[in-house]
Parts: C-alpha cells; structure tokens; sequence
C-alpha cells in the first residue's frame, strides 16, 4: 500500500525535573522583583476594552482605559477583578506551573515540537473551584525542545459534568500562549483564551473572551534586584557549563 506522507511520532514518559521540560518551567519561575508595564487588550463576542499598566505610576495613570467598544457587564466584571489586584501584572508571569505540572509528563515528540500532558495538580493560587476543575480537565502544553521554551498551554473538558453546587459544565477551554523576552530570557503569558457553558435551572450560561498582550516592557523593581538576578543568571550559567 502506497503512503503519500508518513509522520512518525515518539511517545514516552519523562521527568519534569531535568532536560527541556525542566529548562521551560525555570524559564517561568520569574522572582518577585521583576515588573512589567504593559497593554493589554481584552475581548468578548459583544465588547472590546484595551487598557494600559504601569506600575511605575499612582492614581488613575497605573491602570488606564485607552479603548472601549461596545457592551458587556461580563467583561467589565472580570476587567474590574484584574484592575483591583495589587500586582495586575503577576497574572503575566505562569510562577507555580512547576507545581502544577508535578514530577513526571507524558511526552510526544511531534518533531518541531513537544506535545507534553500532565495531570494538573492544584498550587497555592488555586481556590476550590480551581481544584474541582484541575481534576477534571485534560491538560496540555507545547514545548520547543530547541530553546526550552512552552509555546502554549491548554486544558479542555473531554465531557460534559455535573458541576459541585448542580447544574452542569458542557464545555471549557482554557488556553494560554508563552512568549519569551528576548533580554531575560523569561517566559511570559502573551495572550490568553477562554470559552465556557454550563446548564441548570432552565439557563445556559456561556462565557467567551480573550486577552492580548499589544505591548510589554519588564523591568526590575530596583538596580540591586537586577544585579542580584543577573549574579544568580551567571551562577546557573556557570554550573550547567561544568557539568557538560
């Protein structure tokens, strides 16, 4: 039997504490002292909100409303809630993924890429709901073996369920898409999707909106935390050259 194309793709399973998949997750790992300014704009099928961040500035200079277009009391909720946060800029750096992945993955190497599936285990940040879903959901994330980067992370339902206070959970989908800046070398979430409906008491209730990062720029948030993050830089540097 003649074949036009034959793709050929390798599946095992590996530690997420060395190689590449180690190598992606320290590239998330960013300390406390690292900031971003940045834009970010947010949509739903009904409304669109672009806002500008920095947290360099006070007052209503620090999170600022630069486009608005039509209506939704749902987006506006969810733009509040980040608006609020200390740190609005933390939601752009993925910091507890390492305990979220857990020790071992499943890895196929599709060639360009790794496809690397792991059951999701809930970190520090994650409240109830997070852990009723963690549980649930399939996760997934696409890695560069080359530059030991994630390029993106998804979790998906693969069923409909009942969800923990009735009703039930059709569809979800959650995806976040990793950029790395070209100075730290750290990963960052550049753009980020989600899609939900759920049924109960005679209602649908469906969610869809997206978020992009236009623009970005990181800094520390003092000289000495910079030069205590590139003496740390060096020391790695340093210790994985002596291994070799």
């Amino acid at each position: 039997m003649a074949l036009s194309a034959l793709i050929l793709s390798l599946a095992y399973q590996l530690s997420a504490t060395s190689g590449p998949v180690d190598q992606a997750l320290t590239a998330t790992e960013t300390p406390d002292t690292l900031r971003a300014a940045f834009t970010v704009e947010l949509k739903s099928p009904k409304a669109l909100r672009a806002f500008r961040f920095d947290p360099r500035e006070q007052g209503a200079n620090r999170w600022m409303l630069i486009e608005a277009s039509g209506e939704d009391d749902d987006l506006d909720e969810a733009v509040a809630a980040w608006a609020s946060e200390p740190a609005p800029d933390g939601r752009l750096f993925p910091d507890d993924l390492r305990l979220s992945v857990g020790q071992r993955v499943d890895v196929k190497d599709l060639g360009g890429a790794w496809r690397v599936h792991f059951s999701h285990k809930p970190s520090l940040n994650d409240g109830e709901l997070d852990v009723w879903l963690a549980e649930r959901v399939n996760a997934e994330a696409w890695l560069d073996p080359v530059s030991g980067r994630f390029l993106r992370l998804d979790y998906s339902l693969p069923r409909p369920v009942r969800g923990p206070d009735g009703g039930r959970l059709t569809d979800f989908a959650q995806t976040y898409f990793l950029e790395s800046d070209p100075e730290w070398g750290l990963s960052y979430i550049a753009a980020y999707s989600m899609s939900f409906e759920a049924k109960g008491g005679f209602r649908t209730i469906r969610r869809d909106y997206s978020a992009t990062v236009t623009s970005i720029e990181f800094f520390f948030s003092s000289r000495d935390a910079e030069e205590k993050f590139e003496a740390e830089q060096h020391r790695t540097s340093g210790r994985s050259l002596a291994g070799r």
